[in-house]
């Protein structure tokens, strides 16, 4: 047998590892909302991108478990779930514009001055937002078959993050650009408007000495 038939399983299980170590579900956040205050978390997203998110509060400091209010919002300010009174729940959506998308939660006014909560959160984006268990009903696929698919996901994923950051130099540079650009023309002008001034100057001085016949 070839050697590198040999090697081909190993590598295969080891990159079957590394999907599966990848793929799996983001570790839940815990956040503590103050009773009268907001409590925020952010996270730089691409667009096209799944973002999936489940919540629950707890608190010891309550009789009953404080409702909250939770609001997610895009880069610009656009409005993507909003609810009220909650004591658990889940958003989902899919992103249409690139950068910081910011959820905030806090207390509602009629539970406010209670003391503060814990916020259990649970944040999935990408490919750690895909059902894989529907996946592999749907498509009857499962073991190896389904590690594979999750790696196929996951190198997908990666590329596209690749070239969004491709994409984020490209702007960047551009941006870079301008503004060195912008500085080159104003320094250009700063030296024009000091020889501007130093030529004046010096006819000023010219014209006073020959009025005051001192040259």
């Amino acid at each position: 047998m070839e050697p590198w038939k040999m090697i081909l399983p190993c590598l295969l299980l080891i990159l079957i590892f590394l999907a599966t170590d990848l793929v799996r579900p983001t570790h839940a956040i815990w956040l503590n909302i103050p009773s009268s205050g907001t409590k925020c978390v952010s996270e730089e997203i691409q667009t096209n991108v799944v973002v999936m998110a489940d919540y629950v509060v707890i608190s010891e400091n309550y009789t009953h478990t404080p409702t909250i209010s939770v609001k997610v919002t895009s880069p610009y300010g656009n409005n993507l779930h909003h609810k009220e009174n909650q004591t658990s729940g889940q958003f989902a959506f899919t992103t249409a514009e690139s950068g910081n998308h910011l959820a905030c939660f806090w207390i509602d006014g009629h539970n406010q001055g209670g003391g503060d909560a814990s916020l259990n959160l649970e944040w999935r984006t990408g490919i750690s937002a895909k059902d894989w268990e529907s996946v592999a009903k749907k498509e009857k696929i499962e073991g190896v078959e389904l590690e594979l698919r999750k790696l196929e996901g996951l190198v997908e994923a990666i590329h596209g993050n690749l070239l969004y950051l491709k994409r984020r130099e490209a702007d960047m540079r551009i941006v870079s650009e301008k503004t060195n650009g912008r500085v080159a023309w104003f320094s250009i002008m700063s030296l024009g408007v000091c020889i501007l001034a130093s030529a004046l100057q010096l006819w000023y001085l010219k014209r006073f000495f020959h009025k005051k016949k001192l040259i």
